[in-house]
């Protein structure tokens, strides 16, 4: 795998670089940069983040660092059965329960719901904090909505973090959550106010809470950044614009009509002597 010269085994955080001091320098090295790799390309790019989280798989495999970057990548790749396997992993060898909530939401990507569920009551969730916490909760509604108990979802998501007055992202993702599952059972004026307020405490326009209000508002929300969009403006206006727009096919129609008429008449001439002939 290619990695850019300017990417350096110093980049990676402190936590991670301890643990791989076990390792001989230089294959240390040669695994935190794979391990910067996957921090820099996972969000836009989730699928060559999995293929650097492979390199460092190969390479130190008994890393706790690098089990839990590989299972973190999968998760973002779809690959949800590698990703519960690494979390897993990562889990028996540092004891933490952190990533509790993208290992139960793994179970909801293999058609396991229920699975999800019973973690999200099971005992390692005192040990999360407020972040992870909520976010196992929108994993805990998105399961109930899998088992298409769609007044459950809504239920529990129903929580006083819903007023929080933090600036935390998950917040917004709440928020999110909650609007979505109410426009999921028909409350659509309830979700469009949640919506609003999400889009509110979304800073980053992580979760499209805008595009949402937009829709329920009947608005046709455009990207000005898609050029798409921009081309299609363009035809618009080849046609309403004064060099070629509506107002020139008037004229070319009137053209045609006239030219029509000229020859209905010119074909009316020629006949007539006919008919003088049969009087």
């Amino acid at each position: 795998m290619f990695i850019p010269e300017d990417v350096q085994a110093e980049e990676l955080g402190a936590e991670a670089r301890q643990e791989l001091r076990g390792l001989p320098k230089t294959l240390a090295d040669e695994v935190a940069r794979n391990l910067v790799m996957i921090g820099r390309t996972v969000d836009e790019d989730p699928e060559l983040a999995y293929k650097y989280a492979k390199v460092a798989l190969r390479l130190a495999s008994r890393v706790a660092a690098v089990r839990e970057a590989a299972g973190i990548a999968a998760y973002m790749a779809g690959a949800y059965a590698e990703a519960l396997s690494e979390l897993r992993a990562a889990r028996r060898m540092t004891g933490s329960s952190e990533h509790w909530a993208v290992m139960a939401d793994c179970e909801r990507g293999l058609g396991r719901p229920e699975r999800a569920l019973q973690m999200a009551g099971a005992d390692e969730v005192k040990e999360l904090d407020k972040a992870a916490q909520i976010e196992l909760r929108i994993v805990a509604a998105g399961a109930r909505r899998d088992l298409d108990q769609l007044d459950a979802a809504v239920v529990t998501l129903q929580v006083p973090e819903l007023n929080s007055a933090s600036t935390n992202p998950w917040v917004a993702r709440l928020r999110f959550a909650y609007a979505d599952a109410l426009a999921a059972v028909g409350r659509d004026d309830e979700a469009r106010d949640w919506f609003g307020r999400a889009a509110e405490a979304d800073t980053t326009g992580e979760t499209g809470a805008a595009e949402r209000v937009a829709e329920l508002d009947g608005l046709d929300f455009t990207d000005a950044l898609d050029e798409d969009a921009e081309d299609d403006e363009d035809e618009d206006e080849d046609f309403d614009g004064e060099e070629g727009g509506d107002d020139d096919v008037p004229e070319a129609v009137d053209a045609a009509d006239a030219d029509a008429d000229a020859e209905a008449d010119e074909a009316d001439t020629k006949a007539e002597p006919v008919a003088d002939a049969k009087d």
